[in-house]
C-alpha cells in the first residue's frame, strides 16, 4: 500500500492546455476587448516560443528528444508577447464557411455548420490553402512538384513599421518563395495580404515529415508561423 500524501498534483496534456489557453485568452480579450477570437488565436500562437531561458530547445519529455510542431503545435505560448504581437491573423465566421466550401461539403452540411443558409458560389475557385490560419501544412509528392499558392493576410495591431520575412527550414529538398518579402504599415488595422510557394527540388519516402517556419520581423515584433511538410 502506498500511503504517501501531498497537497498539489501536477497534470499535462491536452486536456489541462485548454483551460490554460482559454485563460490566456481571456487575458488577451480583457486588454484587446475589440478583438476577435481569431485574432486573439493568432496573437498567441505568432509569439510562442521554443527555446527555454537556458537557450535548450523544447523537448519531448517522451523521448527526450527536441519536441517538434507535432508535439508542441505553434511553440510555447508566451502571454506578455501576446499582448502585442504586431500583427494579426484574423478570421471570420464566413473564413470558415468558405474553407468548408473548399472541403466539398454538402450544402446540407455548411447549413448545419453555419446555422443558416449558406451556398458556396459555384463561380469561386475555393482553396483550402487560402484559410487565414497562423500556419502552414503542406502536403508533397515528389522531384519537382509544386502546391498551389498559400494565401495569408495579416493586420497590423501595433505601431506603423515595415515588416521583413525571414524563412528557416530543416529541409533543402523543398523550396520556399514568399511574395513580397517585406510588408510596409502606415496605420493600425492597415490589411496587407502575401503568398507562399512550396516547390520540391527531391523527394522523401512516404509518410516522412520535416518542418520550417516563417517569421515577419520589424526589429520589435516577431509573427512566427510553423510549417509542417509531409510526402505522401
Amino acid at each position: 500500500i502506498d500511503d504517501r500524501r501531498v497537497g498539489f498534483n501536477i497534470i499535462s496534456g491536452t486536456s489541462m492546455s485548454c483551460p490554460h489557453v482559454s485563460g490566456l485568452a481571456a487575458l488577451v480579450k480583457a486588454e484587446h476587448q475589440d478583438w476577435s477570437p481569431g485574432a486573439i488565436r493568432s496573437a498567441l500562437m505568432t509569439t510562442a516560443y521554443t527555446v527555454y531561458m537556458s537557450g535548450q530547445k523544447l523537448q519531448d519529455v517522451s523521448t527526450g528528444k527536441p519536441a517538434t510542431p507535432w508535439d508542441y503545435g505553434s511553440r510555447h505560448v508566451d502571454p506578455v508577447a501576446a499582448l502585442d504581437p504586431g500583427l494579426v491573423y484574423d478570421l471570420t465566421a464566413v473564413d470558415y464557411l468558405n474553407f468548408a466550401c473548399a472541403l466539398k461539403y454538402s450544402a446540407a452540411q455548411i447549413t448545419s455548420l453555419a446555422g443558416r443558409n449558406f451556398t458556396c458560389d459555384a463561380s469561386k475557385a475555393y482553396s483550402v490553402t487560402d484559410l487565414n490560419y497562423p500556419s502552414f501544412s503542406v502536403v508533397l509528392t515528389g522531384n519537382g512538384s509544386s502546391v498551389p499558392k498559400y494565401t495569408r493576410t495579416v493586420t497590423n495591431v501595433g505601431s506603423p513599421g515595415t515588416y521583413k520575412v525571414s524563412i528557416s527550414s530543416e529541409s533543402p529538398l523543398v523550396k520556399i518563395r514568399v511574395e513580397p518579402e517585406s510588408l510596409s504599415f502606415s496605420a493600425i488595422n492597415e490589411k496587407k495580404s502575401y503568398t507562399v510557394t512550396f516547390t520540391t527540388t527531391g523527394s522523401l519516402p512516404s509518410n516522412s515529415n520535416s518542418f520550417a517556419r516563417l517569421e515577419w520581423t520589424d526589429g520589435k515584433h516577431t509573427v512566427g508561423s510553423p510549417i509542417a511538410f509531409s510526402w505522401t
